[in-house]
């Protein structure tokens, strides 16, 4: 696992770092040599660096030193002439590039901005770095859409100009970068809110040798998940296992409205590795059920009268959840009293539970003010996973704020801590998935956006419930595990879409490429292994 670290972290790493005895100016060499690294591996005849007022900037001119030392034709464009740039380390190396083999245009008109992104191969972009934010300013404003527009391809520095590195959000514009060349660690804003549209590929230097022994020593916004990671969890079976000993999954889902939430959570569960998932279901909806799933036992519970669960459900379901080694409870339930009813019941039961989609709406409605704030409601003995989209989350903590991954984890993580449980995990939905636990934040493989359709978080809860019920005993980290199920169901994602097309996908298809997904998880995985800590590069988040 890669650590992901805010902006404060990152300038705490920098001190500890300088604690260490490298300097800030060393890592200013460095940072521009590795970006150069990154630039050379396009072979460009000709690039052309944009520098702006501050260490970002100083990158930059560090680049185009190297870059031009190397034979490459170097143009670089400057807000303000080199002795003028405000930042003393920027400066220093401005002046040294400026006095060599590149040629410095300071405040070109768009004009001839123009004219020299058209004689480069490849743009770097070293505006603006990781303590930007706000809207963009002259000539900035003028410099980003002018690249954008014309530039084949662009290498920016540590984040695209633009961007808050923190949040992701983009207010007015921001640098289309083919890649980012991230110093130390990726920064959080690469993978939240509009981070991934603007980053390109992300290629993280670590410029520091000793940089494992010093980074656990600031905190990680979040840690990626990579395929080598995963490799406990793909395992064959073994020759001796049963449908009894590989789990078993109780979905506690539907309603006479939605009878396809629990089928397509039950036939997920099933595929994703579960021995034996049985569906409790409103009486009214468990033929319907019991027909389109022929090898899933429906149990039919007391409906009311528009047929979600009644008042006599939670007695029969809770009795019949404690015969299974996990339970999935919410899709498609609706927020009936009954049905309130149910969830409540559920989690004063010993048994690993998953709570998605109406479940979590019934918690929203049974806390007043937040769920954080009422911690007696959830908290438990046996494991609880969460699984909110960021709508979700807000009604959760009473907060419509949530719009981004950072936001997301926050929020989160005042759930995991008011709760205090070792074995609870929230898994917060959205363009890029945090699964957070009360030590740590993974990110696990992004899905494609044809994920964003109706019924897809449906087969996502029926894989994390068959996931958990095949680990049943798992000792391990559970934000390792619950990420498993939640990379197998992006990758289900990239493989219905490359079938299908990427705007046709519905949520069934991925149910029947589970399979596919858990082998392609192990080829990665496998690769992952043979390659080691060569590869500097994290692709996606």
């Amino acid at each position: 696992m890669r650590p992901i670290l805010g902006c404060d972290e990152v300038a705490r790493l920098e001190d500890c770092i300088e604690a260490e005895g490298t300097t800030k100016a060393s890592l200013m060499e460095l940072a521009g040599e590795f970006t150069a690294s990154v630039v050379s591996a396009t072979k460009p005849k000709h690039v052309l660096v944009l520098v702006g007022f501050g260490n970002n900037g100083g990158d930059g001119w560090v680049a185009a030193d190297v870059l031009a030392h190397n034979g490459v034709a170097v143009d670089v464009v400057s807000p303000v002439e080199p002795d003028e740039i405000p930042a003393a380390l920027a400066r220093h190396v401005a002046r040294r590039t400026a006095g060599r083999d590149v040629n410095v245009v300071v405040g070109p008109s768009r004009d001839e901005l123009s004219q020299l992104i058209s004689q480069a191969d490849v743009v770097v972009d070293a505006i603006l770095g990781t303590g930007f934010h706000g809207s963009l300013r002259p000539p900035f404003s003028i410099w980003i859409p002018t690249v954008n527009e014309l530039a084949p391809e662009v290498v920016s520095v540590d984040v695209p100009s633009g961007l808050n590195a923190q949040s992701g959000i983009v207010e007015q514009d921001c640098i289309r970068a083919t890649r980012t060349a991230t110093m130390l660690a990726p920064k959080i804003g690469l993978y939240s809110a509009d981070g991934p549209d603007y980053a390109g590929e992300v290629i993280c230097g670590k410029l520091y040798d000793r940089l494992d022994e010093v980074i656990d020593d600031v905190d990680h916004a979040a840690e990626m998940v990579e395929p080598a990671d995963l490799i406990d969890f793909l395992a064959p079976l073994p020759s001796n296992i049963d449908k009894y000993s590989r789990g078993s999954v109780l979905v506690v889902a539907g309603s006479s409205t939605y009878p396809g939430a629990a089928m397509m959570a039950a036939k997920a569960a099933a595929r994703a590795g579960a021995g034996y998932v049985a569906v409790a279901a409103p009486a009214t909806c468990a033929n319907l059920i019991r027909m389109a799933l022929p090898s899933v036992p429906v149990i039919d519970i007391p409906a009311d009268s528009r047929g979600a669960f009644g008042a006599a459900a939670r007695r029969v379901v809770c009795e019949t959840a404690k015969k299974f080694s996990c339970v999935l409870c919410g899709p498609g339930i609706t927020t009936a009293a009954g049905c309130i009813d149910v969830v409540s019941g559920l989690l004063e039961i010993d048994v690993p539970l998953v709570l998605d989609a109406d479940a979590l709406n019934c918690l929203s409605k049974l806390s007043i003010g937040g769920l954080d704030k009422t911690p007696e409601l959830y908290r438990r003995e046996a494991p609880l996973v969460l699984t909110p989209h960021y709508r979700e989350l807000s009604r959760l903590v009473a907060n419509d704020g949530i719009v981004d991954l950072g936001s997301a984890i926050e929020a989160a993580q005042r759930l995991l801590w008011a709760a205090g449980s070792d074995d609870f995990i929230v898994v917060a939905k959205g363009p890029v998935t945090a699964v957070a636990g009360v030590e740590k934040v993974l990110l696990p493989l992004s899905g494609p956006a044809s994920l964003s359709t109706a019924g897809t978080g449906d087969v996502l809860s029926g894989i994390l419930a068959g996931t958990l019920a095949l680990n049943h005993g798992y000792d391990g980290p559970w934000e390792l595990l619950c990420s498993y199920a939640v990379s197998l169901h992006s990758l289900t994602g990239f493989i219905a879409a490359e079938r299908y097309g990427e705007k046709s996908v519905i949520a069934t298809d991925l149910i029947d490429v589970i399979g596919d997904a858990m082998a392609l998880a192990e080829e990665e995985a496998l690769k992952g292994l043979s390659e080691g800590d060569i590869s500097s590069g994290i692709k996606g988040a």
